[in-house]
């Protein structure tokens, strides 16, 4: 194109000065025609990437890793001008998100639209957006780049595996304490029901007592006599180990990668205890500290989603720390599943008094050494965990989490 347009200039300035030499029109009048050519041109090229509508239609902003994300995208021509060609290049920075597309000639009030499906590879937040659209002239002496920097995002979750036998806590109250201990918040577990009080929530009332009986009735809730499940999820810088790795298109497999398999159990954990009814609380500090107070049901999962889709390994606050500074805060009879690759065992102690205060202590360790980390002996660790009273799992790379965590814990050495 360059090659073409210092042509077009050379010959008008040779039949130009030809024609101011010589005095002849001929000369003079081609390079009236390439000038005006060149002008011509240039014009139409911008307006090619002018009076344009363009749509784009995401249909999800939250997606998990293995499922299909999926955009429309519409080009329309508003002006009476056509569009010979447009080249629609897109910025996204989903992995594998191939919807850049050349758009062929649009007349007046047409429209082109393509979709695009991408399998989702890859947690995180991705930006969708900027595009940039480019379009020319018929005689190909010019290109328009018109800059279009309107940008979305789109969340990617980690990918869960379905868990069917994890250790299930028990919690410390009994069924008998519970039935004569009422709670105010609405729990799973109702007691009967009272005559309506000032203040009570509507979301509370018993409408069928209330249409039999003819005044407002409420139902009463019991404590959950099972406690709160607690997730710690060590995401501490010296707890990494990765390989480098290159993931193939389409590829849901999780990367080589300690963070990658311990966010991927810590999201599978939280699904498989909020599918039990249990109420989960979710900590890790990422770098910032992320807290997701204990709750029940599908929005406490996506909340806990939300914040493992983002996390990353950048914090310098080992595991040990961590439970120093949350653990207090942490109510007796709960249970609490440290999810950790780290070597460093001085997590333990305050395990040990984290126990002692009441709480029930399991932990999913996810083996570093078979991510290439030397001169580490993990059964010696492993061995060491166990001994001090933390019932574990243990994760190899390459492992189904689902068999993985669903193996019961006498599988598992105990």
């Amino acid at each position: 194109m360059l090659y073409r347009r210092n042509t077009v200039y050379l010959l008008s300035v040779l039949l130009l000065a030809t024609g101011l030499i010589s005095g002849r029109a001929f000369f003079l009048k081609a390079s009236y025609v390439l000038i005006a050519l060149s002008i011509v041109s240039l014009v139409y090229s911008w307006m090619s990437v002018n009076w344009l509508n363009i749509n784009r239609q995401t249909y999800v902003r939250r997606i998990q890793v293995g499922q299909i994300f999926e955009e429309r995208f519409r080009v329309g021509n508003q002006f009476f001008v056509p569009k010979l060609w447009l080249e629609v290049r897109d910025h996204s920075t989903l992995p594998d998100h191939q919807s850049s597309h050349v758009v062929p000639m649009l007349t007046y009030n047409q429209s082109y639209d393509w979709q695009v499906q991408t399998m989702c590879t890859r947690r995180g937040q991705f930006t969708l957006g900027p595009m940039t659209i480019t379009s020319g002239d018929p005689f190909g002496l010019y290109q328009f780049p018109r800059h279009i920097a309107s940008t979305s995002t789109v969340i990617v979750y980690p990918i869960t595996y379905p868990i069917y036998d994890f250790a299930t806590p028990t919690g410390s109250l009994t069924g008998g304490q519970a039935v004569r201990r009422l709670s105010y918040q609405v729990t799973p577990h109702a007691a009967g029901i009272r005559e309506y009080a000032p203040g009570d929530s509507f979301k509370r009332i018993h409408w069928k007592s209330t249409a039999r009986r003819g005044k407002l009735f409420v139902k009463e809730f019991e404590m959950d006599p099972l406690g709160d499940v607690w997730i710690f999820l060590d995401l501490s810088v010296e707890s990494l180990v990765e390989r480098p790795s290159v993931y193939s298109n389409h590829s849901t497999h999780l990367p080589p990668s300690t963070m990658e398999y311990a966010i991927s159990a810590a999201a599978s954990l939280s699904q498989y205890f909020i599918d039990n009814n249990r109420n989960v609380g979710f900590l890790t500090y990422s770098p910032n500290r992320n807290y997701v107070a204990p709750d029940r049901g599908d929005r406490q999962l996506v909340d806990i989603l939300e914040v493992l889709a983002t996390a990353n390994p950048t914090n310098q606050i080992a595991l040990g720390q961590m439970m120093s500074l949350e653990g207090p805060h942490i109510s007796r009879g709960s249970t609490a599943i440290v999810i950790t690759s780290s070597t460093n065992v001085q997590w333990l102690a305050e395990a040990h008094i984290q126990s002692r205060r009441g709480l029930m202590m399991l932990a999913v360790m996810v083996d570093p050494t078979s991510f290439g980390l030397q001169g580490v002996n993990f059964g010696a660790l492993r061995q060491q965990v166990e001994s001090s009273g933390v019932s574990t799992y243990v994760v190899h790379q390459g492992d189904d989490l689902t068999v993985a965590l669903s193996d019961s814990l006498s599988r598992n050495g105990h």
